[in-house]
């Protein structure tokens, strides 16, 4: 056979499963794309009923009439944005909600929900997200135990300040057996979102026309419903 039909043929046939590859290739990167389209949508009203339940813990129900998912105020939080959803009832704010967080096990952070109301005192608070030891640690839950529901009604005058802290280090608030670490965090953690309230309050409260942050063109107000 000529040599030069045979290397012609394995040309070919090089060609062609290329061509077969890349066709492959391009059809799995189309369908990816479709179910990544489709479900865009179904992933993102998850994430805002996951939002909306988390409001619901720590705002009750009497505090607003509002969407509190939509109406919101976005504030320099130690050189970071934090979202503030605030509750209304007859278009004024009663109370606000957002988040903070401590450092964890793991390098990974504790992330907890406060609830404030106009007072200062806290409606309520929930770990929504952390990466601690189970049985030691997650005690943090609600679902592993009522420790966390130790921080409501409680203000930054309730305890004073120097009060605000775990048992062992002459605070108020229990910590767990075998497990300081994490209760510290997270009681130092509301402290602070109360501090941060108390901080900006007339602007979480809508009592006082924002003033731009520094190395930012201004605060984002968000939506007034």
């Amino acid at each position: 056979m000529n040599l030069r039909f045979l290397k012609a043929e394995y040309r070919q046939r090089l060609g062609y499963h290329v061509a077969l590859l890349g066709g492959v290739a391009l059809l799995t990167s189309a369908a990816i794309g479709v179910a990544d389209h489709l479900t865009r949508a179904d992933i993102a009203q998850r994430q805002l009923e996951d939002l909306q339940i988390t409001l619901q813990q720590v705002v009750p129900a009497q505090y607003y009439d509002n969407d509190l998912v939509r109406d919101t105020v976005t504030v320099d939080y130690g050189g970071r944005p934090l979202v503030v959803y605030r509750a209304r009832r007859g278009g004024q704010v009663q109370a606000v909600c957002y988040q903070v967080s401590a450092p964890g096990y793991g390098n990974t952070a504790m992330v907890i929900a406060v609830g404030i109301d106009r007072a200062g005192t806290l409606l309520g608070a929930r770990v929504i997200g952390h990466n601690e030891t189970p049985g030691l640690g997650d005690k943090i839950e609600l679902s592993k135990s009522d420790w966390i529901l130790s921080f409501t009604g409680r203000s930054l005058n309730d305890p004073q300040p120097d009060k605000w802290a775990v048992k062992k280090d002459g605070g108020v608030f229990d910590q767990f057996t075998g497990a300081t670490i994490t209760p510290r965090a997270v009681v130092k953690a509301v402290k602070a979102g109360l501090e941060f309230f108390a901080a900006h309050r007339a602007l979480l409260l809508d009592e006082a026309a924002p003033s731009p942050v520094a190395g930012q063109p201004a605060i984002d107000r968000g939506n007034s419903l």
